[in-house]
Parts: structure tokens; C-alpha cells; sequence
């Protein structure tokens, strides 16, 4: 029903669009007419319109897209086709764009560009790495540079002036994880005036999939540095390499988890001489031992990571790129590092994290385009508020896709594919081989070395090359290996006569974990009505049929019949195949709703935290921390003199070295009071004084004791939330016990990390309110003013 729904929704929408298109197209013959300088006259008049009230970003748009056609066949050469102000339209209107490779999304990227850049608050182009960001900037940049905007461009390693730069452009294109760690280093300087990014506005995601879908497992983390036990590593990595499955641990496959079993557990005991592993006492131990397990279970090299020049480098599964610069946390990467024998280096404390999810949603317009987005849709519709809009081809598509072939055995699979390569490649035909992983990339090229076939390897080892290695698999005979989708955004043309020899041929060696990035495999052939065509080879020993659908695999096995060379020949296996992708997209879609939802608590602290943090950056005398003495009394008040409390159960001593560290020169006497309503009194009163004094000083030492104390402020709220971060951590891991409670684990979350929170604001404000109190007594009281002494019992 909701499909059906957003069906109708999609033809409305696309039929209005294609109004608006003619209205563009009716504006065609004048703008061609106009010169140069009349052009960047009317990006002035149309933003003078804009700032003045006098017509909004819709009112607009046709004069802005019919403008910006004009100026891309004059700097570009290159004229918008109707379809592509389809796809403008769509972005514009803060929806996704589904375009087939090859359709120009980066051309169309232009038109809402520019259109929301004319509001002056700036506008986010994201793409997936920095060879795209460069790329689009410097050739989508002429246009917009030519009407009279600026150009930016948001890369890592930039200096302070730069980024400044970048982000102060009308339009700055950049890599998506270096605008979410500018949000997370804007919220961790001590001046102002470090502060690069401007409010968010309006962004436009190339890729969106990738980076909305398949990136959003991994959370963007900065992490401060600790000291690692690196014997203790060791040590636990070599014990580890000696545990054998089901014996002493169990591993689920499909979740990933993994489970001591008695036997391990005993043998752990027994080797570190302990009597009880789960003592509290020995949680350190325990978190080093099961770092070692996942360690040795979890990550495989060449697939999860490589070793390069002696240090681990983490692989994204998504693309098979090389992760620059990341690391995991909580001394797992250590943990890797000892397996594979390398120096130990010292382990990350995250000191500041966002998902990518959340970091997003701070957009109040954001759009995106794919070539697959409508497998999705749901996702995006509830997560971003996003509608996927599929936009016609300019061309009539015409690839064939063939149906996938399904073996018994991984090694009649790579026969099969062999057999294939060989046949077109005799002919002259271009062929590119999609896998999964960089092993199996490597074990497909050396198939074809057998046969002394010729090939470009594309995988995270030569990763710089890519997109020029990419380009070139067009050409005739070619042959192209390459890891899931290296060399993305980077468009495959045709050599001469190719397309008579049936065009690009797509190889997909194994499924993925999404059918959306199957698509994407089989769309880089068959490009702007190019032909093509596309073949899948399967196995049953492959790695989604084994770690998600396995039971089911066992069941069906015996009722399968195969020919002479090992292929699945009855046509029930599709199904099996389909809902095996289904399982895994599913599990998959799980674990990102999962950890929406546990960063959603964090994202509330983090917005607290944060404003509390920007608005100490802006203060520039005492009422910042003034502001926050009235709660930190209030809080010792209630905890040291409870409602309902008598004198017996006060604790004296204790209220009167606080009160005093946080209201001087206050002095107590244990004996004056006996009642409650007496002391609170007492306090305000003299907390009023404190703060009529602290607001009586002269401007300029109020200024001196703001700008004293803000650093030592800032260093307390960065140290604290620093530790609450590692507190919600811990709640996290031990989240999934929670359901035993036969309670909402994220429920609990919620409830347990507001409690945490509180008190780590609590901490935070007594902090501030004793540094205040700490300064103000080292300066002297302005002359003829005295604070009165209250006596308190």
C-alpha cells in the first residue's frame, strides 16, 4: 500500500516537473542572447530578490536552472538535457534523485546548487572521496565561478584559513566524514575564532546510498590517545590463536557475536591464574581477551584490513577502499596490531563521536542522488524524510542482464567465469570482474594470470589509480578486476566498435550484502543507451549464503540437482537466493535502526553539552557562569538538606566545606540552625549577595576573571563528557542483557543515560561554579563592598 502510495506520489511529482521544464526551456532563446557580464548581472538581481523578501527559492527556480543551462554550455560545452532539470527539480525540493550511471548526475548537481546559494547561506555538495570532491569542484566550479559565486573545497589537512575559506564559499564541495569531523573539532576548540563551519543549509549527497546507507554503521569518531598494555596484547593474542571453535567459544555467523563457552572460560582461569573471570576485579582482563577473540574471529586481512608498511589499515567493505586515518576504539585495533605481530600502538579514547545518520539530520534541506535508491526508499523516507524520485533516461536502456548462475562449488564458479572472460575476450570484448573483497580479487586475478590473460587490478592497494584504471574499462579487450565499486562516479566510456561486440560486460563474482550494490555492479555497463550486459556466478559456498542463510541451505541441499560441470539446475534456487539477500538487507537495516536509535540518546546529550560549550565560547563576562551557581546550590542544598530530613541526618562537615568552595567568603557554624527552611534561606541570601558583588565589579575585571577562567571551563567540559561517552559505551555493551527484563532495552537506555547525564552536567556546573569561586578569592572584592557571613547549622 505504502509502495503504491509512493508511486502515485513519484508520477505527480514527475509530471509537474515536466511543467516546469517547458517553462525553463520557454527561457532558453533569452538567456542565449545575453552576454557574459548580463548573465552575472542576473545571479545579482536574483539574489537581491531573494534577500529582500520579494520572492522565494520556488518563485525563482526557472530563471536560476535556465541561467545555469546557459552558462554550462558556454564554460562546459556541455547543455543540460530535459531530463537532467528533472533531476535538478527533484534535489531541488530536498528529495533523491535515482539516475542511472552515466545520466550526469554531476551536471545536475549544478541547478539546485547555484539556486539555493543565491539565499547566501551557503550550500554542501558531499561526494564519497577526494578525487570527486576535486574533480567537481574544479569542472562544476567554472559554472558558478562564471555566474559570480564562490567555490570551495572541503578536503582533509587543510589549514585554519583554508577551511574558513571553503566553508565561507556560496557552494563548497567536499568527502562527507570531513564536514561531520569539522562539526565534532568546531565543538572541541577553545576559541572562536577557530570555528570554521557556518548553520547548516542545504547539501546535496552524490552517492547518497553510500554514504546515507552503507557508511552509517560506522559512527565518526575523534579519539584522544592512551597508553596500551602491549605485553598484556600480546600475551592474550597468543593465547587466543590456540582456542578452537565450539570447543571454547561459540560464534554466530549471522550476528556476529561470540561467546565463551565453560571450557574457555576454565582455560582463561587457569591460565592467568584467576578463580573468576567475571570478577569485577578482572574486567580489564576480560575486556583484553575478548579484543583478542574478536581480533582473531571477526577481522580477516586482505578483507577487513591490510598490512602496509607495518601498520593496519582498515578497508571499507563497501567500496574496498582504504579508510585513511581510521582506527578502531576501545583497543581493538591494538588488538589486531598484536595479532599480526606489529608494535603495539597506544589506544584511542573517543573524546567526541556523531553517527552519520545524525550528523545529516542537522540539514534543514538535504537531497541526494543514486543510481540506486528505490531499494531504500522506505529508509530514507523515515530516517532523512527523503522521497526517491526515479528519473527517466535520456536514452532508452538497452543492457541485458542475465539471470544468475548458481554452482555447488566456489571452484566450478571461477571455471565458469574463466570460461566467460575467455570467450569475450577473443572477440575483443571489454569486461569488468566485480568482487567483494580484495582476497577474492586477488584470487580471480590469479585464475586469469593461469591462462596468461591481461588485466588492471582495481582494489585498496592501488586506490590513487583507480578512477583513471576505471575510465579505460571500455576499451576494447580490456579486462578489469575490481573490488565492489572502485572507481564509483567515475564514468566507463566505450572505445570504437565496442558497442558492436555487445558493449561492456559486467562479471559479478559473488552477491552482496545488498541488492542495491549488485545494481550498481551491473550499471556500469550499458551507460546512456550504450549496449551492455551483465552475468552473475554464484556459489553455495559463498559467504552470504553460508553466514545468513545456512539452515536453510542444509535443508534444500539434498532436494538440488546438478549438471556435469557443478550448476544448480533447478529454478527453485532463485528463491533462495533472493530471500537469502532479503535476511541479510534486513539484518542489515537492523543494526543501522539499532544504532540510530542508541546515538539518539547520546544526540540530546550532545546537543546540551554542545550549545553549553558554544555559548561559553561566546561569553565575554560573568553572567555565563553566574547562570549556573543557582543550580549548583540547589543541588547541594537537596543533597546535603533533603526534604523531610531532621538535623541528626545532616551531613555538616561535608555541606560546609562544599558551600564554602562554591560561596565565598561564607563561613558555617555547625550549631546556629535546626531547620531546613533556615538554612535554605540563609544560603540564598548569601548566594545573592555572591552574585550582586560578582555582577557590582568593574568591566574590565569581570572581562579578566571570564577570560581566566574559560579555558580551565572548557578543558572541564571536554574532560567530562569525554567520560560520559565512555559511560554510555559501557551501558551499550551490556544493553542486550537488558532484554531478559522482558523491558524495551532502548527504553532503559534512555532512562539510565538521562540519569548519567544528569549527573555529568551536575559535576560539570559544580566544577564551574568552584573555579569561579577559586578566581574571584584570588582577586580582591571591589573596595566598600562586603559580603555578609551567614552561619549555618
Amino acid at each position: 500500500m505504502i509502495q503504491t502510495l509512493q508511486k502515485i506520489i513519484g508520477n505527480r511529482k514527475l509530471k509537474e516537473y515536466k511543467r516546469i521544464v517547458l517553462e525553463i526551456n520557454s527561457k532558453e532563446s533569452f538567456f542565449k542572447n545575453q552576454t557574459d557580464a548580463t548573465l552575472r548581472e542576473f545571479t545579482y538581481i536574483l539574489k537581491q530578490k531573494i534577500a529582500s523578501n520579494t520572492a522565494t527559492i520556488q518563485e525563482i527556480k526557472t530563471d536560476a536552472f535556465a541561467l545555469v543551462r546557459e552558462a554550462s554550455k558556454r564554460v562546459l560545452g556541455m547543455r543540460h538535457y530535459d531530463v537532467q532539470l528533472i533531476g535538478g527539480l527533484a534535489l531541488l525540493d530536498g528529495n533523491i534523485a535515482e539516475m542511472p550511471t552515466g545520466e550526469g548526475k554531476t551536471l545536475v548537481s549544478s541547478l539546485p546548487a547555484f539556486t539555493h546559494a543565491l539565499e547566501g547561506k551557503g550550500v554542501h555538495i558531499i561526494t564519497v572521496n577526494e578525487y570527486l570532491a576535486r574533480r567537481d569542484a574544479n569542472q562544476m566550479g567554472q559554472i558558478h565561478e562564471f555566474l559570480g559565486l564562490t567555490v570551495g573545497l572541503n578536503i582533509p589537512n587543510l589549514t585554519l584559513d583554508d577551511k574558513k575559506a571553503a566553508y565561507n564559499a556560496d557552494i563548497t564541495y567536499g568527502i562527507g566524514t570531513e564536514f561531520g569531523f569539522d562539526y565534532l573539532r568546531d565543538n572541541m576548540i577553545v576559541s572562536s575564532i577557530e570555528q570554521v563551519q557556518r548553520p547548516y543549509h542545504y547539501a546535496i549527497i552524490d552517492e547518497i546510498d553510500s554514504i546515507l546507507i552503507d557508511e552509517a554503521k560506522t559512527p565518526l569518531i575523534i579519539a584522544g590517545k592512551k597508553a596500551a598494555q602491549s605485553h598484556l596484547y600480546s600475551l592474550c593474542a597468543r593465547f587466543i590463536s590456540t582456542f578452537i571453535k565450539e570447543r571454547d567459544y561459540l560464534f554466530d555467523e549471522e550476528t556476529k557475536a561470540i561467546t565463551l563457552t565453560e571450557a574457555g572460560i576454565l582455560r582463561i582461569e587457569k591460565a592467568f591464574m584467576i578463580e573468576n573471570l567475571y570478577d569485577l576485579e578482572h574486567s580489564t582482563l576480560f575486556h583484553y581477551v575478548h579484543n583478542a577473540l574478536k581480533a582473531n574471529i571477526l577481522f580477516q586481512r586482505d578483507i577487513d584490513y591490510i598490512v602496509q608498511e607495518d601498520e593496519i589499515q582498515l578497508i571499507d567493505l563497501f567500496t574496498g577502499r582504504i579508510m585513511e586515518g581510521r582506527s578502531l576504539s576501545n583497543g581493538l585495533h591494538q588488538a589486531i596490531e598484536a595479532k599480526e605481530g606489529l608494535e603495539t600502538t597506544d589506544e584511542n579514547q573517543t573524546v567526541a563521536s556523531v553517527t552519520i545518520q545524525n550528523y545529516f539530520r542537522m540539514y534543514p534541506i538535504l537531497s541526494g542522488m543514486t543510481g540506486t535508491g528505490k531499494t531504500e526508499e522506505k529508509e530514507f523516507l523515515q530516517v532523512y524524510n527523503m522521497e526517491v524520485v526515479s528519473i527517466p533516461t535520456n536514452k532508452p536502456f538497452i543492457r541485458l542482464d542475465y539471470e544468475n548462475i548458481v554452482f555447488e562449488k566456489t571452484e566450478q564458479k571461477l571455471k565458469a567465469v574463466l570460461a566467460d572472460v575467455l570467450v569475450r575476450h577473443k572477440k575483443g570484448q571489454p569486461i569488468l570482474i566485480g568482487t567483494t573483497s580484495i582476497r577474492q580479487s586477488e584470487i580471480v586475478a590469479k585464475v586469469l594470470e593461469e591462462k596468461s590473460l591481461p588485466f588492471q587490478l582495481l582494489n585498496a592497494k592501488n586506490v590513487e589509480k583507480e578512477a583513471e584504471m576505471i575510465a579505460l574499462a571500455g576499451q576494447r579487450g580490456m579486462i578489469t578486476i575490481s573490488t565492489n565499486m572502485a572507481g564509483r562516479g567515475t564514468d566507463i566510456l566505450l572505445a570504437k566498435g565496442v558497442t558492436e561486440l555487445g558493449g561492456l560486460h559486467v562479471i559479478g563474482t559473488e552477491l552482496h550484502e545488498s541488492e542495491r550494490i549488485d545494481l550498481q555492479l551491473r550499471g556500469r555497463a550499458g551507460r546512456q543507451g550504450d549496449a551492455g550486459s551483465s552475468q552473475f556466478y554464484l556459489s553455495l559456498e559463498d559467504e552470504l549464503f553460508v553466514r545468513y542463510n545456512a539452515e536453510k541451505l542444509e535443508k534444500i541441499y539434498k532436494n538440488l540437482q546438478f549438471d556435469q560441470f557443478g550448476k544448480v539446475i533447478k529454478s527453485s534456487i532463485h528463491d533462495f537466493v533472493s530471500s537469502t539477500q532479503k535476511l541479510c538487507e534486513a539484518y542489515q537495516s537492523s543494526i543501522r535502526e539499532w544504532q540510530l536509535k542508541v546515538d539518539g540518546v547520546a544526540n540530546e546529550h550532545r546537543r546540551i553539552l554542545y550549545e553549553l560549550r558554544s555559548n561559553l565560547l561566546l561569553a565575554n563576562d560573568l553572567e555565563w557562569f553566574i547562570h549556573h551557581l543557582d543550580g549548583t546550590v540547589d543541588k547541594y542544598l537537596k543533597e546535603f538538606y533533603p526534604e523531610n530530613s531532621t538535623p541528626e541526618d545532616w551531613n555538616r562537615l561535608e555541606a560546609k566545606t562544599t558551600l564554602e568552595q562554591i560561596i565565598p567568603p561564607l563561613r558555617i557554624d555547625v550549631i546556629q540552625f535546626n531547620t531546613r527552611w533556615e538554612v535554605l534561606d540563609n544560603v540564598n541570601e548569601a548566594l545573592i549577595e555572591y552574585k550582586t558583588v560578582l555582577r557590582g565589579m568593574a568591566d574590565e575585571e569581570k572581562v579578566e576573571i571570564t577570560n581566566n577562567l574559560k579555558n580551565s571551563a572548557l578543558s572541564t567540559i571536554d574532560l567530562y563528557w569525554s567520560e560520559h561517552l565512555e559511560h554510555l559505551q559501557h551501558l551499550i555493551e551490556g544493553i542486550n542483557l537488558r532484554q531478559y527484563q522482558q523491558e524495551d532495552p532502548i527504553r532503559l537506555y534512555e532512562l539510565d543515560g538521562f540519569t548519567l547525564f544528569e549527573h555529568t552536567f551536575s559535576i560539570i556546573q559544580q566544577e564551574l561554579s568552584a573555579s569561579l569561586a577559586s578566581t574571584f578569592q584570588e582577586l580582591s572584592c571591589p573596595q566598600g563592598v562586603e559580603i555578609q557571613n551567614v552561619i549555618i547549622d
